[in-house]
């Protein structure tokens, strides 16, 4: 996972490629590497997601013992 990589820029970058993907335009040559790229920034967002749902859930456990 990219350190500096925000969700919010995975996301754009990701529905970058999308779009790319769905073009009339797209480069079958490149195919393969955008594939490879948009797995790598579903897994970067997967992670940071999960991440911040146990974070949340152990603020909320916290507050529920307070």
């Amino acid at each position: 996972m990219e350190e500096n990589l925000t969700y919010e820029s995975a996301l754009r970058e990701l529905e970058s490629i999308l779009r790319s993907m769905q073009s009339d335009q797209c480069d079958i040559d490149k195919l393969a590497a955008m594939t490879r790229r948009a797995t790598e920034l579903l897994a970067s967002c997967r992670a940071r997601l999960t991440t911040t749902e146990a974070e949340l859930r152990q603020i909320l456990a916290s507050l529920e013992e307070a």
